[in-house]
Parts: structure tokens; C-alpha cells; sequence
């Protein structure tokens, strides 16, 4: 502590000392004089009426409730000793980083790719940069704007992922558009001074020299990819990229181009390195940490101003107890009675409750891929069916949505549908979403794979009910001709006994033994007969049973075989949106391929 420095910020409040002070001298003599019974008393009674300890615990209260109020008044006045430095501004410094898509920068020349390598190189940046804003463009033939100039870096290295040269509706290298783009969105943001980053593998001086005269104060930096070797131009198909004369496409790095380009830019050159120094090195650049030392310091004293940490809320802690002491008897227990809450529900608190909320301790526990975590902490109805739906709680996601009616909550539920099989809820609910927003792609996107997969499932019922029918007909036609078999033996049979009645017997014995044979021959008929009839219930039975134990598994299992192959068709492909996105504004503006080469 440092008693030169001590003082109040804010000294005007002292001067409420002068009216306290008068009043509880006012408060303190009426308070005596009303309690002065000395005054009225025979004095030969006083002692026997007076009690010592009242009027001790009376002057014991009217001292601390002055007290009291002088320690608030100090309190606001603002003591302090401190100095806390802070900067006078941020930093709002913009950077526009423009990543080139073209094809060449599919070479391997440098693993795993060019272009993977500068999605790192990129990510790294982003990471390190701890203020001003930051944009993300990409260009080929043309430009598109992933990311217009923010704060929030964690936004754009969640798209730098879908970035891929296969997404660019056109083919070639426009480096110019790329600079007058970067430049049109730090004029946009009102940015007097500015850094444009071009990650590329070449460049045509002579196409750029508007570009670099529109620049103004803005500084164009490059960070090269590639060798000067360079590597062909591997297609998704196989084979590699050819040019119009059937030659194998190398793409090399143009590092005289590029360095040359950089200087007119006022910024820096630097190839793409295995480790962590080009982007320190770009990183001092955009922070202007390469200054003299006088410079430094110059900006250092403008920079940064002396803040005073106030120790003012410290005091209440001592008038807490002094206020306590002005209260009736009893009182300071009843008043804390009144406050205590109803009974509730006992909840745990934790450390982490008390600097965050809800929705932000489920944001986290969602960009943790702790999807169920999120669904218990989320308020907001449309993230906690977001966040069910990661977590595979369709049920629970569907029921959630059960009164959202926006063209968002009703996409999510048509999702979440659908991944309960329950098609044409899913339909409905895709319907509504497109009568809502009717340009939302995704959607109608998805009402058309839904559309087919009920239509391949009522194809799949109608083979299978024409297969049944097959079958009840073969075996009806099969019973048909059992009982036919069966009759035709019966007739046999009494055809037989027919011909033993007219039979001449001519001898007793013969006639026993004629008789005991038939007696043996009609209980085989008839015991072959039950067996036959018995064998034919039971095959009919087995083949009912095994029938209705095929086609329930049967059907269920095509059931869920469709639904499986049309959530498969569903692509969640982020580099899809932007596809689409990018071709729907390439065809707004009706521009042309002026580019002689497509990589």
C-alpha cells in the first residue's frame, strides 16, 4: 500500500458526512431526553425505578448506527491506493484472409496437400488471434464470402473444413476479384486500416494491378503454398488433370510473382513452412510488433491509461454487524424468517453455476459432442431438440418440437421423424416447413427422399401382398388335390369290399382266413389313410406357421432396411450448403469463365 497514492475517487460524497452528523446529533438528544426519566422521578425513587442497563444498550445502538452510516459514506466516496493499468481502446484491426480453390492447389507436392496444409496453416492463425476481426473469402474463377469480417474466430475454423476445390462452381484463378473483395469488406466494416492474408500458389502480375492500386492503406500479405517443383493434379476418378493438349497439368509454385505482388502490397512474403514461424512471423506482422523502441514506448504511454481498484465494498463488511446491533431485539431474527424461501426442490450447486448459465454451460457440453448433458441444461426448445437429436433421443426431440411451429422447428422435426421411421409424419412436416420458407433447400431436399422412400415401401408391400396371393392359390390348389386323393381311395376301397361279399367261400378255414385277411387289409387302409390325412394337416400347419413366421421379420426387416438407406441418402455434408450456395450466387451474376485454365 502506497499512502502517496491514497485517495477517493469520488470526494464529493464526504460532504453527506456534515447533514449525518446533524442528524443523529438531533436523533441522539431527543432519544435521551424522552428517555431521561431522571427528570421526572423523585430522586429518592430513581434507583428503584431507573434500570442502568436500558440506557447502556440504548447508547450502544444510537453509536453504532452513526458509525454505520459513516462507513457507507466512505464507502461511496470511493477509497483507494491502487492503480490498475488498462488499455484506452481495443484493437479492431481487420484481416480478410483469402484462400485460393483452385484446382492446383490439389497437388501433393507437399503432404497431404496444398490445400491441406494452407485449412492448417489458416486454422493456426485464427487460433492465435486474440482480437480485432477476421473474415474468410475463397475464390477460383470467381469469389465467395464464407465468412464475413467477426470476432468470433471459432465460427469460421468450423467451415474451414467444407473447404475444398470441388466446391467452387468454376475453375481458374482470379486473384484480382479475390483483392477487390477483401478490400470491399474492410470498407464495409469502416476499417481505415486493414490486412488482406492471400493464401495461394500463384499469381498474374498483370491481371492484379488494378487491385494493387486500390489497395489504398491496406496492407497485402502473402503466405505461399506449393514447390517449385510442383506435382500433377490427382482427379476424384483417378487419372490427372490434362490441359487442352493432353499433358499432364504441374502446377508450380510462381514464388517471384507472389514476393513481388507482396511487396507492392506493403506486407509480407513467407512460404508455407513444416513449423510455427510463418505464422509468428504474420502474426507480428498484423499486431506492427516490428517498431523501434521508441516507438514502443510512445505507444505504450498512449495505450494504456491508470485505472484505481476501488477497496470501497470492503467497508461493508464492517457495517454489516454495526447494522445488525441497530435492530430491535428479535427483530434481525424475524426479518431473516420472512426472507427464508418456501421448501423447494434441493438442487446442487456448482462452481461453474456461478459464472455461467444454463444455455452456456449446454453450449459447452454441446461443443463437446456431450449431446445429452446439453438436452438436460438447453431452455431454448429448438437447441435442447438440437441437442436430443445428436443424442439419438428422437422421441424425446419430436416431443420437444411438439408446438414449434417455425420453418427451423418444423425441419427438426421432420428429421427427427424421419429417424423414427414414421414417414409420413416426417412429410407433413417437411411440407410445412417448406409453406413457411419455401427456399429452403435442405428441406425440400429431404421431403424428396422421404417421397421415395415411401413410394419404394408401397412397391415393397404391393410385391409382397402379390407374393401371399401366389401362395394361398398353390396351396389352396394343394388341398384340393388331397381331398381328391383321398375320395379315390375311399371308392377304391368299397369296391373292394364289394367283390369279398360276392366271393364264393368254400372252405371254413379258407373262409377264417379270408376273412381274418380282409379284417387286416381294411385296418392298413385305414391306418394309411389317417397317417395320410394326419401327414397333410401337419404339413399345411408347418407351412402356415413358417409363413407367418417369415413374412413378419420379412416385412419388418425391409422396413427397416428402406428407412436405414434413405437416412444414409441424407448427406451431412457441410460443404454441400456452401456448394449450393456459392453455384446459386455464381448464377446471380451471370458472369463468365474469361480463364484459360481450369486448375
Amino acid at each position: 500500500m502506497n499512502i502517496a497514492d491514497f485517495h477517493f475517487i469520488r470526494p464529493y460524497w464526504l460532504l453527506a458526512l456534515l447533514p449525518a452528523t446533524q442528524l443523529f446529533i438531533s436523533l441522539v438528544n431527543n432519544k435521551l431526553n424522552r428517555a431521561n426519566w431522571s427528570l421526572i422521578c423523585d430522586p429518592q425513587l430513581a434507583p428503584f425505578v431507573l434500570q442502568d442497563s436500558v440506557v447502556k444498550r440504548s447508547i450502544l445502538s444510537l453509536t453504532a448506527a452513526p458509525l454505520a452510516t459513516f462507513l457507507l459514506i466512505i464507502s461511496l466516496a470511493g477509497p483507494t491506493w491502487e492503480r490498475v493499468p488498462s488499455p484506452v481502446f481495443r484493437n479492431d484491426a481487420g484481416l480478410v484472409i483469402a484462400l485460393d480453390l483452385s484446382r492446383s492447389m490439389d497437388a501433393a507436392d507437399i503432404t497431404p496437400s496444398r490445400l491441406s496444409r494452407a485449412r492448417f496453416k489458416v486454422a493456426d492463425i485464427l487460433r492465435q488471434r486474440k482480437d480485432g476481426q477476421t473474415a474468410l473469402i475463397v475464390y477460383a474463377a470467381d469469389v465467395f464470402t464464407v465468412t464475413p469480417l467477426t470476432e468470433d474466430n471459432e465460427t469460421i475454423i468450423s467451415q474451414i473444413s467444407a473447404l475444398t476445390t470441388d466446391i467452387m462452381p468454376s475453375q481458374g484463378s482470379n486473384t484480382q476479384l479475390a483483392i477487390d473483395k477483401a478490400v470491399e469488406l474492410l470498407k464495409q466494416a469502416g476499417l481505415q486500416k486493414g490486412e488482406i492474408l492471400l493464401v495461394t500458389d500463384e499469381v498474374d502480375l498483370d491481371n492484379v494491378a488494378d487491385a494493387v492500386q486500390a489497395l489504398d492503406a491496406y496492407r497485402l500479405s502473402i503466405l505461399a503454398v506449393g514447390t517449385k517443383d510442383g506435382a500433377p493434379i490427382k482427379k476424384i476418378r483417378g487419372g490427372f488433370v490434362k490441359d487442352g493438349a493432353g499433358n499432364i497439368v504441374i502446377p508450380r509454385l510462381n514464388a517471384q510473382e507472389l514476393s513481388q505482388l507482396a511487396n507492392k502490397g506493403n506486407g509480407l512474403y513467407l512460404k508455407i513452412s513444416n513449423d510455427d514461424s510463418d505464422i509468428n512471423a504474420l502474426m507480428a506482422h498484423f499486431d506492427n510488433t516490428v517498431e523501434t523502441q521508441d516507438e514502443k514506448s510512445t505507444k505504450n504511454n498512449n495505450l494504456f491509461l491508470d485505472q484505481w481498484n476501488e477497496k470501497g465494498p470492503w467497508l461493508l463488511m464492517l457495517v454489516l454487524p454495526l447494522a445488525a446491533l441497530s435492530f430491535r431485539r428479535g427483530l434481525l431474527c424475524f426479518a431473516f424468517i420472512c426472507l427464508m424461501p418456501f421448501p423447494e426442490p434441493v438442487y446442487a450447486l456448482e462452481w461453474k453455476d456461478l459464472w455461467h448459465t444454463q444455455n452456456q454451460q449446454a453450449a459447452q457440453a454441446f461443443k463437446q459432442d456431450n449431446f445429452q448433458q446439453a438436452a438436460k441444461q438447453y431452455d431454448n426448445p429448438l437447441w435442447k431438440a438440437t441437442a436430443q437429436y445428436k443424442a439419438g433421443q428422437f422421441e424425446q426431440s419430436i416431443e420437444t418440437l411438439h408446438d414449434d411451429k417455425s420453418a427451423n422447428g418444423l425441419y427438426n422435426k421432420g428429421n427427427a421423424l424421419a429417424q423414427t421411421g414414421k414417414l409420413p409424419e416426417a412429410l407433413n412436416a417437411y411440407k410445412e416447413s417448406l409453406a413457411i420458407k419455401p427456399d429452403d433447400e435442405d428441406a425440400r431436399y429431404n421431403k424428396e427422399q422421404v417421397e421415395k422412400a415411401i413410394e419404394k415401401q408401397k412397391q415393397q408391400q404391393k410385391d409382397q401382398k402379390n407374393s401371399d396371393s401366389d401362395q394361398s392359390e398353390k396351396d389352396q390348389s394343394k388341398q384340393q388335390d388331397s381331398e381328391q386323393q383321398n375320395k379315390d381311395e375311399q371308392g377304391d376301397n368299397s369296391k373292394q369290399s364289394d367283390n369279398k361279399d360276392n366271393a364264393e367261400q368254400n372252405e371254413d378255414g379258407e373262409n377264417s382266413e379270408q376273412s381274418a385277411n380282409q379284417e387286416q387289409s381294411e385296418k392298413d387302409t385305414d391306418a394309411e389313410q389317417a397317417a395320410a390325412e394326419k401327414t397333410e394337416g401337419e404339413q399345411q400347419a408347418e407351412q402356415e406357421q413358417g409363413k407367418e413366421e417369415k413374412l413378419a421379420p420379412s416385412d419388418y426387416d425391409e422396413s427397416e432396411q428402406a428407412n436405414e438407406q434413405w437416412l444414409k441418402s441424407i448427406p451431412d455434408d457441410p460443404a454441400g450448403l456452401l456448394k449450393r450456395k456459392f453455384k446459386y450466387q455464381y448464377g446471380q451474376r451471370d458472369q463468365k469463365n474469361t480463364n484459360q485454365k481450369n486448375w
